[in-house]
Parts: C-alpha cells; structure tokens; sequence
C-alpha cells in the first residue's frame, strides 16, 4: 500500500478542463469544477481518534463481560460471589487496554494489519494477566484465585480481541475506499513545492490523506495549472468559499518560512475557516525541536492553527448541549407556555418568529424565537436592528426582549443540534451596522463561525449584548467570541451557563 490509491487522484476528464478556463466561471467566485469538487466533499467523515477511541471502550466491554461470564459459568449466578473476582476481571480489562494503547495497537495503521501485529496483541494480553498475577502474589491472594477461570478467560479473551481485529481491518480497508474514514486535504501553494510535498505525502504507507485540490494566487506561469496530477482549483480567495461548501480537515501551507510575508497573508485569509492548517517543513532548512512538529506518516509540518472543540470535545459538548436543553426545557416550560398565550392575547400572528442566521462554518440555519414584534412589520433580515421603544416592537414583545425570554424556544435548537447551548451568538445574515455588514466593520469576524454558535455566550454575560449600534460594540463582542474559542472547556460552558440567569439581570442594552 505503499501506492497512492488511484482514486484519490482526478480523473483525466476533470484535469483536462483545466487547460482552459472552465465553462460558467464568474468572477468572484468558484469555477465549475471546483464547486463540483467540493459537493464531492459535502459528506462528513469518520475520525480515526474517534474509531480507535470506540474500539478501547468495546474492547473493555468485550473482555470484562466475557470475564465475568466465565466466572459466573464456573462459580454460578446466584451462589457465593467473591467480590474480588469481579474487582480483578475489570482491573485487569482495563490493563490490557492500556497496554495495547502503549504498545500502539490502536494506531490505524496497526489495525489496519492485525495479522501483523499478532504477537504485540498477544504480549499486551498476557502482559496483563502477568501484572495481576504479580500483585495477586504481593498481597497474598493468589491462593484464592481458581487458574483454570482465568486460564479460560486468558484463551477466551484473546480470541474475542483478536477477532474482532480481524473484522475491524476489513471495515477500515472498506470506510478507506469509500472515502468515509480518510483526513482531507487541500494544498495551499502550488509549483515545485507543492508537487515534492504531494509526492512525499504520497510516499507514506498506509496513507489516510486524500488531497482535494490546490489553490494559489499565482498565475499558471508560477503555479502551473495540473500539479503531481492534481489540478488548481482557484485562489484562496476562493479557498474560502470551498471550504465553506466541502468538509476539509486541514489545509497544508506548501511554502517556504522565507516567504514571511506570503505565509502571513495567506494565514490572515485562512484563520477563520474550521480546519487545522500546517505549514509544510520537509523542505524547510531551518529546523525545531521535534515536538515542534506533527506528522504525516514522516512528513513534518508546524502546526499553525488547530480546528477547535474536535473530536472527543465535540462529543462531550454534544452530550453537554442535549443534557442541558431537556432540563432547561422542563424547568422554563411552564414560562414558555404562559408566554405563547401572551403572545397570542397581545397581537394577531404566530407565536414563534423564524429568523435565518449565520451557524457553523458560514452554513445558514434557521433560528427559533417567541415573536416580539408585530407581524406586519416584522423584520427577518434583521437589516434595521431594534432600539429603544421601536414601535415595530408589541407590548409583550418589549418585556419578553428585556429579559431574554424571546430566545428560550432556542433550547429546542440546542437540543436538534444547529445551536450549541453555549458559543458566540448567531448573528441575522443582514445585520448591519450603519449600512455596512458586521464582517465589513470587523477584521476576521467569520472566525467567530469556527464553533457552533449559541443561545448565550462569552460575551453575552460580560454585557455586550443586545443592540450593537457601533462599531465598536461589534469589535468587543467579536473579541470576547474568539476568547471563548480559544479557551473552550465544559468547565467554561458551565460557568457561562450559570452567570446567565444573573447577569441577563442587567437589561441596559436590551429593548
């Protein structure tokens, strides 16, 4: 497998329509091809951390549940139960998974080749019962302990981990191929660079990197159009707006750390994207310390910028936001109720008041609120922000605003999962500070879309919420959104989550 898998390559018919420009080009934004490439890419994928951090939970369930089936098939489901059998059938479970994890049996290329790894299987296994052996003896207890249970259980649980090894190589092999489980790459930089890059990449056995495309400023003179096979997809202005579209993992930055000022201006473009982006160092002369360095297979890169809340994070946050939503649900619903009769009592129309706004990534998502303002002069763009005693604003809706009750049917959202509980706030995809969108008044504001945004944030609770009608208000609250971002824990959700109540108590800049 040393080979790259011919399919991650384009096909000949999709590189030749890059020998001119492509048909329905615009300007301003992707040719053809690339936007057809990326809706190629629209699909998720399936993180190997994630697979291999599933695996070690399965593989401790499979070997304490067989251990204690053994157990229980020779001493008997309702006669003596010595508790340390069942103590030490889970120790020793969740030993020999930390030695498989030590001796790099959860690595994908490891899982990829069970048959190879047989005898690293087998010495963390016994390596295990080994351990407990030895602690058996110091305490004085190996007496107690029956050899033909744990011997049946050493035969029994290492057929369960092995074979289960053997099929999840088939499924690995087959998510590969089917591009379900592979980390996908654009290269940023075209030329020479870019091609000693692809081919280095390229060289790496085992290789779970699938190459989307390049993109670069530079004509075709200096950053030819086809590269390793790989065709130039467009500029990274347009980078932006592929990204946007296809779920890429990590841009690779193939230029020199002696172009500064390039690299620098690509990264001031690229921050704002959800992805890990590198900075390509296989043939940089300067050197770092190794763990400077992350890796592909053996290709050094810095690392420049981390996708944020990836991975396992984003699965706690997951469990964190739908957690949370159910109990806020319950507690505020019988709030929720009174106000939709409100509503209702007050002004004719609906109760709930649908707004689009900005989500992850730029995508647009639909936003639930109790409706504040009359139906014949509501406002779903949002382009004319409310301030204070609008007369677009109704009885009710000018009390449920001030106390933020308007945006409770928001936990629904959370709970569906296009809202997180806790991010930056979405903003309308209008809205507008004197006549000028929010991303033309602040530097880098689509980098507040890196997360999943939320019913109440960082910057809620330190006040800058509400109207936003100067700039600078824009800035702060762009400002406290990155901090947030950049310092994201589930302790830091919980603590925003609890000042909320508190601190919506300050209604100053609420109409």
């Amino acid at each position: 497998m040393n080979e790259i898998d011919p399919a991650r390559r384009f096909s000949p018919e999709a590189v030749r329509k890059f020998d001119g420009p492509a048909d329905g080009d615009t300007p301003g934004g992707m040719n053809d091809v690339a936007r057809q490439v990326a809706s190629q890419y629209r699909r998720d994928t399936m993180s190997p951390i994630m697979v291999s951090g599933v695996l070690r939970m399965v593989e401790f369930g499979l070997l304490l549940l067989s251990g204690l089936g053994v157990y229980f098939h020779y001493v008997g489901f309702f006669n003596y139960l010595a508790w340390q059998y069942p103590l030490t059938i889970a120790a020793a479970s969740f030993l020999a998974v930390v030695l498989l994890d030590v001796t790099d049996c959860y690595q994908i290329v490891a899982l990829m080749r069970p048959i190879a790894n047989f005898s690293r299987i087998l010495l963390a296994w016994a390596g295990a019962f080994a351990l407990m052996a030895l602690t058996a003896f110091a305490t004085k207890m190996s007496e107690d302990y029956s050899r033909l249970l744990f011997g049946t259980w050493f035969v029994i649980g290492f057929v369960l981990i092995f074979g289960l090894r053997l099929v999840m190589s088939k499924l690995i092999r087959a998510w590969a191929r089917d591009g379900r489980m592979e980390r996908r790459a654009v290269i940023v930089g075209g030329g020479k660079a870019a091609e000693v890059l692809i081919r280095s990449v390229e060289k790496q056995p085992y290789n779970d990197i699938r190459i989307c495309g390049i993109f670069d400023d530079r004509g075709d003179k200096r950053s030819p159009p086809i590269v390793a096979g790989y065709p130039k997809l467009g500029t990274i202005s347009e980078l932006i707006e592929f990204a946007r579209i296809a779920r890429i993992d990590m841009l690779i930055v193939s230029l020199p750390l002696t172009a500064e000022s390039r690299v620098l201006q690509l990264l001031k473009k690229l921050w704002v994207l959800p992805v890990d982006i590198r900075l390509s160092a296989h043939s940089n002369a300067l050197q770092f310390r190794p763990r400077a360095y992350s890796y592909i297979g053996a290709v050094p890169m810095l690392d420049i910028f981390d996708k944020p809340i990836n991975d396992w994070d984003s699965v706690a946050k997951r469990a964190f936001d739908i957690v949370f939503s159910l109990i806020g649900i319950v507690v505020f619903s019988p709030v929720m109720l009174a106000t939709a009769i409100a509503i209702k009592l007050d002004s004719k129309g609906p109760v709930l008041f649908h707004q689009k706004r900005h989500g992850f990534n730029n995508e647009i998502i639909e936003v639930y609120k109790f409706r504040s303002m009359y139906t014949d002069k509501a406002d779903p763009t949002a382009k004319q922000t409310v301030t204070k005693n609008d007369p677009r604003v109704t009885r009710v809706g000018r009390f449920i605003r001030k106390t933020s009750i308007d945006e409770l049917p928001q936990f629904f959202n959370s709970l569906l999962g296009s809202l997180s509980l806790v991010g930056p706030r979405p903003h309308a995809i209008a809205a507008q500070s004197h006549n000028l969108l929010y991303n033309e008044v602040v530097d880098g504001y689509f980098a507040r879309h890196k997360v999943k945004p939320g019913v109440t944030g960082w910057a809620q609770i330190n006040g800058w919420r509400g109207e936003m009608d100067t700039n600078e208000k824009i800035r702060m609250r762009t400002e406290y959104d990155l901090y947030y971002i950049e310092n994201w824990s589930l302790l830091f959700d919980l603590r925003i989550l609890f000042l909320t109540p508190i601190r919506l108590l300050n209604t100053e800049n609420a109409y």
